[in-house]
């Protein structure tokens, strides 16, 4: 691809150059989105009740991501003999970030809500970038007019409170907000552990409306493919991953950290399974909060796991 210099000889290492995610190219006009990919930056993060500072994670992310700009080579896995995120056949670009205003949600939100929107117009696979997970509730509301989904979380929390103190968007709040839609025809939590921002009645609600609640603890139990078990098969899912779901140890860089959580590879063979099982149409990754981390580590990790999962997702795709 042009963008990546290599026509012209340059060597392009992760360090040079500006950082869009994956060093692919920079699509200003939104209604000239012509690509497979499209990543949306969502620096929003007012909906935090303890720590924030996941207003950094997209620029934080986006960073990291040039470690895995593969250039003209795409990504060799050698475990599945396969080259995924071949430049040849596969199309990315970021969008930079929604306009985000200070303190003010409702109007955040729908520009986050507008650049969703813009993306799927375009046909493509809108990827998301937090942002506190609030900003799930703009991405799904983007989904009212199209075919209905089924949300897949990987989070610590269940993030399923209706209201508190009048608060409906914040970060304790997307899941409940998406089991409200007709669209969404049901909901698979999974990672949720410990001491929760949800009290025992969402838990309640969540199931009633439709909600699978696993731990980490459950989903190791049972294994990955009896996990995929569990999820509709042959549907359109969105995906919504919190970067708490990881175990701080690998992801310390999050306002509200929870021990007992996934590794990399337990969440990158559920996403791989998910992408065989159905179509993921939709990806949002929140709350890494970079300043938490000075080892770049829960970044890396973020940007990491997009990369693959985006190359898992389009290789399903044409392998379809």
């Amino acid at each position: 691809m042009s963008n990546h210099g290599y026509e012209s000889g340059r060597l392009n290492l992760p360090f040079v150059g500006i950082c869009t995610f994956g060093k692919h190219a920079y699509v200003e006009d939104w209604d000239a989105i012509n690509a497979d990919v499209a990543v949306l930056g969502a620096p929003f993060d007012f909906g935090c009740q303890w720590r924030s500072g996941a207003r950094m994670g997209p620029r934080a992310i986006r960073e990291a991501s040039t470690l895995f700009s593969f250039g003209h080579a795409g990504a060799y896995d050698h475990e599945d003999d396969v080259t995924y995120l071949d430049p040849s056949k596969v199309t990315i670009v970021d969008m930079g970030d929604a306009d985000i205003v200070h303190t003010d949600t409702e109007k955040s939100h729908a520009n986050i809500e507008y650049g969703v929107r813009k993306i799927l117009k375009a046909g493509a696979l809108p990827v998301v970038l937090g942002g506190d997970h609030s900003v799930n509730i703009p991405c799904i509301n983007a989904f009212d007019d199209q075919e209905p989904i089924h949300v897949v979380q990987i989070d610590a929390h269940l993030d399923f409170v209706d209201e508190r103190h009048g608060v409906r968007y914040g970060h304790g709040n997307p899941m409940r907000r998406a089991a409200e839609k007709d669209y969404v025809t049901g909901l698979s939590q999974i990672g949720i552990r410990n001491v929760s921002s949800t009290a025992r009645d969402g838990y309640v609600d969540a199931r009633a409306m439709g909600s699978d609640i696993q731990s980490v603890r459950q989903v190791r139990k049972m294994g990955t493919k009896a996990m995929l078990a569990r999820i509709p098969e042959g549907a359109r899912y969105y995906v919504t991953i919190d970067i708490d779901a990881f175990d701080p140890s690998i992801a310390p860089g999050t306002g509200t950290p929870s021990h007992g959580g996934f590794q990399y590879y337990e969440v990158l063979e559920l996403m791989a399974g998910l992408a065989k099982r159905g179509d993921i149409v939709g990806i949002d990754l929140v709350e890494v909060a970079p300043d938490y981390d000075r080892t770049g580590s829960t970044q890396i990790l973020a940007a990491q796991l997009l990369m693959n999962i985006i190359g898992r997702v389009l290789h399903e795709r044409e392998m379809r």
